[in-house]
């Protein structure tokens, strides 16, 4: 992999966002609730803005930074990035900061992204009395809102149009849920995803639309990849040494907090996902094949964040050093739009979003509405929300 670009001595970042149009990225400040913002033009990387500088560098590593670190969103065409937290909404532009008003506080962290069309933000949770279980729709021209379904941590949009896809997280299971893009208020699908556990990233769609990418979850540094739109599981895989279970060794907590949370990518060819490791390579994946081969990119720097961008860039973040790579393709590949008919043919608008309404895949096994309630019997293999939906169905 060649170095396009870079810049050195900025704040460690913990993770990077590209727009998805253009030359445009954005930084989470690994220090503070703080997001930079840098151009990639002309070979050159130039930092144009940010949100948040003056922010308190955060008190602890846990539940202070989980409250205080904003979530942020792309416009889909414009140079305009939106972040948000519990207490308000900001707009930056090339022109500056600015609050977005109308969108009440709420006693939660809160996730945003934008509309596919970009005329509407989604907000998560909805707050109020409902708490998790809704979200607020906001239209930015007029600045109504209205109520919209759980859910949580991200919305992906799949690279042709037609669908995104977000999360319903729960401490026992995740739901990957898919939804027409056509619509202002999400409105989940029937045909559904299952995940164990919880504490995934938002999924991640290759540029070709073939498959999807989960990292996460929250006791493990799993990475599973599914094919679309037959969401049959094609990768699994654990980053690092898998879990000794509890109670956990600190040799293994360090060795598991030391790889990055948003440390994969897709690159432009397809099939290929890249993956950045707390020795400072990247290491090139071909799912298909199996083959890899890795790069050393921050010899003595752990990488902190990787993406890449429209055209086929990858940006690796490491301590202190911001890069631009080339990995050998500037084109990505025209994703498949006839996939996303395929799978909205083969499913209907969900009139419940619960295990027990959905039509249910894990990657290799399959429940329709009803399966679940009579499950009883479970191997050691299984997935730990199979075991306890077993053992309560036991009791009944």
């Amino acid at each position: 992999m060649e170095t396009l670009a870079q810049v050195r001595s900025v704040a460690s970042v913990e993770r990077l966002l590209c727009h998805p149009r253009l030359p445009l990225i954005a930084g989470w400040d690994s220090d503070r609730p703080a997001i930079r913002i840098w151009e990639y033009a002309v070979g050159q990387l130039r930092e144009v803005g940010g949100v948040g500088a003056d922010s308190a560098v955060y008190d602890d590593a846990g539940g202070d930074r989980f409250e205080r670190t904003p979530s942020a969103a792309w416009h889909p065409s414009e140079p305009q990035l939106v972040t948000a937290d519990r207490t308000s909404l900001t707009r930056w532009t090339t022109s500056g900061v600015a609050a977005i008003d109308g969108v009440p506080p709420t006693e939660y962290q809160r996730d945003v992204a934008f509309s596919p069309d970009g005329r509407t933000l989604w907000l998560s949770p909805g707050g109020g009395e409902d708490g998790w279980e809704s979200s607020l729709t906001l239209d930015l021209a007029s600045g109504a809102t209205a109520t919209g379904p759980r859910w949580d941590t991200g919305v992906a949009a799949y690279p042709g149009g037609g669908l995104v896809a977000t999360l319903q997280s729960d401490q026992g299971a995740t739901l990957v849920l898919f939804c027409r893009d056509t619509e202002p208020v999400l409105r989940p699908m029937r045909r559904a995803l299952i995940l164990d556990c919880d504490g995934y990233e938002t999924p991640l769609f290759s540029p070709d639309g073939r498959y999807f990418a989960v990292r996460g979850n929250a006791y493990d540094n799993s990475l599973e990849v599914f094919e679309f739109p037959s969401l049959r599981r094609v990768l699994g895989l654990t980053l690092g040494e898998p879990s000794p279970g509890y109670p956990y060794p600190q040799e293994w907590l360090d060795s598991m907090h030391a790889w990055s949370r948003h440390n994969v990518a897709f690159g432009p060819s397809p099939g290929v996902l890249l993956i950045g490791t707390p020795e400072g390579t990247v290491i090139e994946f071909e799912i298909e094949g199996r083959h890899l081969a890795e790069h050393e990119v921050l010899p003595g720097s752990r990488v902190t964040a990787l993406t890449a961008t429209a055209t086929g860039e990858l940006i690796v973040a490491g301590d202190g050093t911001l890069l631009v790579l080339s990995t050998g393709r500037t084109s990505p590949p025209e994703p498949a739009t006839a996939a996303v008919t395929e799978f909205l043919a083969d499913t209907s608008e969900a009139p419940v979003v619960d295990m027990d309404h959905l039509d249910l895949t894990d990657g290799s096994r399959t429940w329709q509405p009803g399966d679940l309630e009579t499950v009883t019997d479970t191997s050691d293999s299984d997935p730990s929300w199979l075991k306890i939906r077993a053992g309560m169905n036991s009791l009944t």
